[in-house]
């Protein structure tokens, strides 16, 4: 079960670290407007637990990022909107930031980065020179190197989240996430999360893919 006492310093720490000397509103109401959105009824997986394992991998991975406190608030708001339905969630998710994060008086130039950053997470492809993309990234697809039975829980969440979803497309669906993450020259950017992660990940993947494929037709 998530700390959310815990979470909510560890909001406000970075958030009073990205506005600097010049202060702001109190960072409470804006930790719980977060927290409540990530214990929205609909979320399985992109929920308050997913939130802290993003937000430990990043302190895990702050050595290779620029801005440390800019990641860790677009770790917030990377799944601050969810609707498992809708296909602009981090679209409409880094908009909240925009307009959150001004009205807390964090910089413009600091807010704009904050939503890049969310928007980065549509695709999970930073480029060579983003070391801040980079550790975003890498630490929301860290749970694809998790260990099997950590593994088997994620997916299984997943699948909760689309309980709507036919079995079929679902199955097609997530079949083609897959190969379009398996197809990533690398998952993962960081030179932690090349060496720790990339292997674990990409076997992962690799299995479940094989699960999600229909057997072979018998040819006898």
């Amino acid at each position: 079960m998530a700390d959310l006492d815990s979470l909510r310093i560890r909001f406000a720490r970075a958030l009073e670290a990205a506005r600097g000397p010049a202060g702001g509103p109190d960072p409470a109401p804006y930790a719980d407007n977060l927290l409540a959105r990530w214990q929205e009824p609909q979320r399985r997986y992109h929920t308050v637990e997913h939130l802290t394992a993003v937000l430990d991998r990043v302190d895990e991975l702050q050595r290779y990022a620029h801005d440390p406190d800019v990641v860790r608030l677009a770790a917030w708001f990377h799944d601050a909107v969810y609707l498992p339905d809708r296909s602009e969630n981090e679209e409409r998710s880094a908009r909240l930031a925009e307009r959150a994060l001004a009205e807390a008086g964090v910089p413009d130039a600091k807010t704009a980065e904050v939503a890049r950053l969310v928007r980065l997470t549509v695709t999970h492809d930073p480029a060579d020179d983003d070391p801040d993309g980079q550790v975003l990234c890498d630490a929301d697809l860290a749970v694809l190197a998790s260990p099997p039975s950590a593994y088997a829980a994620y997916t299984t969440a997943v699948r909760e989240e689309y309980h709507f979803v036919p079995s079929d497309a679902f199955r097609t669906g997530r079949a083609a996430i897959l190969r379009q993450l398996l197809d990533l020259p690398r998952l993962f950017r960081t030179p932690h999360g090349t060496t720790e992660w990339e292997s674990t990940a990409r076997h992962n993947l690799t299995a479940e893919l094989e699960m999600l494929s229909p057997p072979p037709h018998d040819a006898s």
